[in-house]
C-alpha cells in the first residue's frame, strides 16, 4: 500500500465520499475507506480522528479565521459594513482548496444522514460565537453583537446553500452579494 504517496488525505476524502454516497455513512467503515484509497488504516487515523472528521475537518479553524478577519478590519467599519465586506473573503478562505464538485458531494452525504445534521449546525454555531465575540471586541454592545453575528451566519448559510443549489452559477461572491442585497431590502438597511 502506498502510505507515503502524496495526496493521501485527498485520496481518503474522495474514497470516503464515494462510499458514503454509494452505501451510506453509517454502513461505511474506516477499513473500507482505506482499502478504496489504497492506504492503511493507520494512515487514515494520522489525518482523521474518525470517519465524521472526513466531512468536518477544518471546522475548528473557522473561529480563528473569523477572529483574524475581525481584528484586521478597519476600526471605522460598523457591523453591517463588516458583514458586507467580510462574507465573501471569509467564504473563499473556508472553501479554499475545495472544488464545487467536492462541496456538492459533501452536502449530499450530510443530507443523507440525519445524524450528521447536528454536526453541520455546530460549524455555524462556532462561526456565530466567533463573530459575536469579534463584534464585542470592537466595542459593539451585546445585543447588536449577537444580532450582527446571527445575521452574518444566516446570510452566509443561505448564500452557500443557494450557490450549491445553483451548481456554482453565479459564483459564490456574486451569490453572497445577491443574498446580502435581499437581506438589506428585507431590513431596509442601506447598502454601503
Amino acid at each position: 500500500m502506498g502510505r507515503w504517496q502524496p495526496g493521501a488525505r485527498e485520496r481518503l476524502e474522495q474514497a470516503a465520499l464515494d462510499l458514503f454516497l454509494k452505501q451510506g455513512f453509517t454502513e461505511t467503515t474506516v477499513p473500507q475507506i482505506t482499502a478504496r484509497a489504497g492506504l492503511t488504516t493507520r494512515t487514515f487515523f494520522r489525518y482523521f480522528a474518525d470517519k465524521r472528521e472526513v466531512l468536518f475537518a477544518g471546522e475548528e479553524s473557522v473561529p480563528e479565521l473569523v477572529a483574524r478577519f475581525m481584528a484586521e478590519a478597519p476600526p471605522s467599519l460598523g457591523p453591517m459594513e463588516l458583514i458586507t465586506e467580510g462574507l465573501a473573503p471569509t467564504a473563499a478562505e473556508i472553501f479554499k482548496g475545495r472544488g464545487l464538485d467536492y462541496l456538492l458531494r459533501r452536502r449530499a452525504a450530510i443530507d443523507a444522514e440525519p445524524a450528521l445534521h447536528e454536526r453541520e449546525l455546530r460549524k455555524f454555531s462556532l462561526m456565530s460565537e466567533a463573530l459575536e465575540q469579534g463584534f464585542r471586541d470592537r466595542g459593539v454592545d451585546d445585543l447588536t453583537a449577537r444580532l450582527a453575528a446571527e445575521i452574518a451566519v444566516t446570510t452566509f448559510r443561505i448564500a452557500v446553500t443557494r450557490w450549491l443549489d445553483q451548481h456554482g452559477d453565479p459564483d459564490l461572491p456574486a451569490t453572497i452579494d445577491q443574498t446580502l442585497t435581499a437581506m438589506r431590502h428585507l431590513t431596509n438597511t442601506p447598502s454601503t
